[in-house]
């Protein structure tokens, strides 16, 4: 098997800004795909002091096709069960938007504090194909917005790109600092 830490990828690499295919059918390789999604997010977070692996999609590990992992359980470390969507979808927002940080296993120690939406609702199928729909409030519902935006290209940063005062870095006791604009804008890897 692969080592985990080789199959995630991370800014610069062009491929986190394609769009990902739709899942037609759930072979063999769709499951070891989200295998190695899985051991990917909790090999990452082994690595890290400060931060817990919540969700993941399958571009990430150089897999273009739209499949998301999130965490049973992201408030508990010890739970490192995830659900599956497939071909997820969002069929509705709702609220006003709502700005909160946000960070991405491909930008290392870089956070955002990034507008969505505080409600949607979602359509997408089960690891055994099964379709569901599915409510999401708060913390879930971002969560999941910003992993399918990763099925379209598009990643966290792209929602702040002009907005001073929204970027910021982990230091090494796991605190937020924030980064002067200039910074941010003459980042190579981001940009």
């Amino acid at each position: 098997m692969q080592n985990p830490r080789d199959m995630l990828i991370t800014l610069p690499n062009p491929h986190l800004r394609q769009r990902s295919k739709r899942v037609g059918v759930i072979t063999k390789d769709i499951h070891k795909i989200v295998t190695d999604m899985e051991v990917t997010v909790i090999d990452w977070e082994n690595s890290r002091d400060h931060e817990v692996g919540v969700a993941l999609a399958s571009v990430q590990i150089d897999q273009l096709f739209k499949i998301v992992i999130v965490r049973n359980d992201y408030d508990n470390k010890e739970d490192r069960t995830f659900k599956v969507f497939i071909n997820p979808s969002i069929t509705k927002y709702e609220g006003e938007l709502v700005e909160d940080f946000e960070g991405c296993l491909s930008i290392q120690d870089i956070y955002g504090k990034v507008p969505r939406y505080p409600k949607i609702h979602l359509k997408a199928m089960d690891i055994e194909g099964k379709p569901f729909k599915l409510i999401a409030e708060g913390f879930l519902a971002r969560v999941l917005q910003h992993e399918i935006d990763h099925t379209k290209g598009i990643i966290f940063i792209d929602h702040i790109r002009d907005l001073k005062d929204a970027f910021f870095k982990l230091n090494s006791e796991g605190n937020l600092e924030q980064l002067d604009d200039k910074t941010v804008q003459n980042n190579h890897i981001l940009w």
